[in-house]
């Protein structure tokens, strides 16, 4: 289900440079930027419906059948390696719809390939079934319906396809329909987003390797999700999104759509001044100005008027916070998170806090998520800046202190991030002890180190550390903790990796054994997916749980 932006009013805040956004649970706002392929997309998605009894469907699996896993792979290796990477299988499915066609007259064939394509939209794509042989693994059939126009269709599974192979995953056509299909072996359960796009190019597709990998690029821009998937991830930025592949045996949904009955928190955007952030895209010179010789900026664009930068910063308070406070004296926990516009603007976070904390699974907390600005800024700030550490522990932590009853106990606030956001998280707690002391760190950028390569086009970015070398940030910490007088077990952390990563996951557990070994408490939980949000989301509420869970 996809929901609209929502219609957001002004509340008078006098003394901020401006008053913030209430945002209404379930109706998150639409950023209008391009997106960047290291953060993937997601609001709050409804759960996959039950498949219907699909046994008398023409060729389509019996969804009783399919299992959950019983060998489930052990994690990533000392080495780094993953699991046995997924391979392409003949489909099941397929195989029997093309035996059933070649025993149907000629004129009765485009009526069964009709019955194949409503039973496939009542049961949702993409179809899994169990292997004889491999009781672990499942057969899993993607599905694309594409007339005659349709040269190729291009299946990307995250963390599935090689950037520079992407022939690899084209769909085959059943010959004498427009069914397009792609199977996988995948452990049952895998949990991805996969996006697909039809090339309605004229004429037949590059004889040529090199100019066909040049095609298949282009058409990478244009994928979407899958049309019979109800299960959807919406993108950021102005990306079209995609769907969900969660199989049977993948981690229990914590994500739900607001819940009928519990309490609801609130929601609001604020804007939020900075002295600690020296440049983005709200600072810009007059026209015809020059830049003075401090390097400074001649004009900040929507500043507060005294020459500073201003962030977007998502604020969430639980149900009866500021009563609490006058009555009871109680300070909120903290969860200081990056990326606010994907956890708030697009994600839905609310309800899933709104229905941990109802459960009594996390105590009532307060949520600060500034936004991510766009892909050059979140870049820049989200690796390793001392910059944007000063902002979170000097200046928005605080600014919330000065307005609610949120605690300044570092050992009840938590920094969390993915990707670059999972390594401004640590590194805001490496710098700052004694005001991050708790760390959920999801697919962090292990791979950065000072000097390295910039993300490519599209956000890609550096899979491996040069030399075999321990992840600079490990070294980092290797280092023993900084001069504040704290014991070396000041930090709790959790790192969260998927199998699919590639050495990422390796350099994850890289860093959780140098952590225990200089005396924080640590632990690596692995999930069978790829850098992806699709995961991501339901890691981060049991994330919660394990490290805020009996804490008041």
């Amino acid at each position: 289900m996809t929901t609209s932006a929502p219609h957001t009013s002004r509340r008078p805040c006098p003394d901020e440079p401006a008053g913030p956004t209430s945002l209404p649970h379930g109706a998150p706002e639409t950023p209008d930027l391009p997106e960047t392929s290291d953060t993937p997309a997601t609001p709050d998605t409804p759960d996959t419906p039950d498949t219907p009894d699909t046994a008398n469907a023409p060729g389509l699996p019996d969804a009783s059948d399919v299992r959950r896993p019983t060998d489930p792979d052990p994690g990533p290796r000392p080495d780094g390696a993953g699991p046995q990477p997924p391979r392409t299988v003949p489909s099941p499915v397929i195989a029997r719809l093309a035996a059933r066609l070649a025993r149907t007259a000629e004129d009765e064939r485009d009526a069964v390939v009709e019955e194949f394509w409503d039973a496939a939209a009542r049961a949702g794509t993409p179809l899994a079934e169990p292997l004889d042989d491999d009781p672990g693994h499942l057969a899993v059939t993607f599905l694309r319906r594409g007339h005659r126009a349709v040269g190729q269709v291009l299946l990307l599974v995250n963390t599935l396809v090689e950037r520079e192979r992407l022939a690899d995953a084209l769909m085959e056509r059943l010959p004498g329909t427009d069914v397009w299909h792609l199977a996988y072996r995948l452990r049952a359960d895998h949990l991805a987003s996969y996006r697909m796009v039809a090339d309605l190019s004229p004429g037949p597709p590059p004889a040529d390797p090199a100019v066909a990998q040049q095609r298949l690029r282009g058409l990478c821009a244009f994928a979407g999700p899958d049309p019979l998937n109800p299960a959807l991830l919406p993108g950021r930025r102005g990306s079209p999104g995609s769907s969900v592949l969660a199989l049977p045996g993948a981690p229990a949904r914590a994500w739900a759509e607001s819940r009928e009955g519990v309490p609801r928190g609130r929601v609001d955007r604020y804007r939020v001044p900075s002295r600690a952030l020296s440049h983005g895209p709200e600072k810009a010179h007059r026209p015809g100005e020059a830049e003075g010789a401090d390097g400074a900026d001649a004009e900040v664009r929507g500043g507060d008027g005294a020459g500073r930068v201003v962030r977007d910063v998502y604020v969430y308070l639980p149900p009866g916070a500021e009563g609490a406070a006058r009555t009871e004296g109680v300070r909120l926990p903290v969860l200081v998170l990056c990326d606010g516009d994907m956890w708030f603007g697009r994600l839905g976070l609310a309800g899933c806090l709104d229905a941990l904390i109802a459960d009594g699974r996390i105590p009532p907390l307060a949520v600060l998520a500034p936004d991510s600005v766009d892909g050059p800024t979140r870049r820049r700030e989200l690796a390793a800046s001392e910059e944007y550490v000063r902002f979170l522990a000097d200046e928005l932590l605080p600014w919330a202190a000065a307005r609610w009853p949120v605690t300044g106990d570092g050992a009840r606030t938590v920094v969390a991030g993915q990707g670059l956001g999972g390594l401004a998280a640590l590194y805001a707690a490496r710098l700052r002890p004694e005001r991050f002391g708790v760390v959920l760190a999801q697919s962090p950028s292990l791979w950065w180190r000072p000097g390295a390569p910039q993300a490519g086009p599209g956000g890609r970015t550096p899979g491996a550390v040069p030399g075999g070398e321990p992840p600079w940030l490990a070294s980092l910490f290797m280092d023993g903790p900084p001069d504040a007088g704290l014991s070396r077990a000041a930090l709790r952390v959790r790192l969260d990796a998927g199998l699919h990563e590639g050495p990422s996951a390796g350099l994850v557990h890289t860093l959780g054994e140098a952590l225990r070994a200089h005396g924080h408490r640590a632990v690596c939980r692995t999930v069978n997916g790829g850098h992806d949000w699709a995961w991501w989301r339901e890691a981060l509420a049991d994330g919660l749980v394990e490290l805020l869970g009996g804490t008041a």
